[in-house]
């Protein structure tokens, strides 16, 4: 359980865990991973897999740079994640012909159907997640703004 912040007054005040910012997300991003991977495991995706395949049922055919910079991943740890989705044979990965350098991944025929398995995925978390509508838009918008401003530092 998390405590809330604490006014104690002295010198070690910023230190307190329950004076944190990013404990409560840790630990928030932690229980809600942990429900994603209960529904994810049918679909045999892990997490980030699952990540990667939202990106491409929304676009089809992107260049792994362009998958890193959607899901703030380098290629570091993108690589091996498109390797597993590609032994799934849930994506497959193309070089291109005018630049053997660059990789164009796209979703098989068994990448799209899966996109029919994991349609409800969405509403189970929400229904998960103790907070109204409007709570989680407004927490939405603001980790968006988190990101992307930090990302751009």
């Amino acid at each position: 359980m998390i405590d809330e912040p604490l006014d104690s007054g002295h010198e070690y005040e910023a230190l307190l865990l329950g004076n944190q910012l990013c404990f409560p997300l840790y630990a928030a991003s932690r229980e809600i991973t942990k429900h994603y991977k209960q529904l994810l495991d049918p679909l045999n995706l892990t997490y980030t897999q699952y990540l990667v395949m939202l990106v491409l049922w929304e676009t089809d055919a992107l260049s792994v740079t362009e998958l890193g910079k959607k899901l703030c991943l380098d290629s570091g740890t993108l690589t091996p994640v498109l390797k597993k989705l590609e032994t799934k044979k849930f994506i497959q990965r193309l070089r291109d012909q005018a630049d053997e350098r660059l990789l164009t991944i796209r979703l098989t025929n068994s990448g799209q159907r899966l996109k029919e398995q994991a349609k409800t995925i969405p509403a189970q978390i929400q229904e998960f997640l103790p907070l109204a509508e409007e709570e989680l838009l407004l927490l939405q918008r603001l980790s968006t703004k988190l990101v992307q401003s930090i990302s751009n530092n």
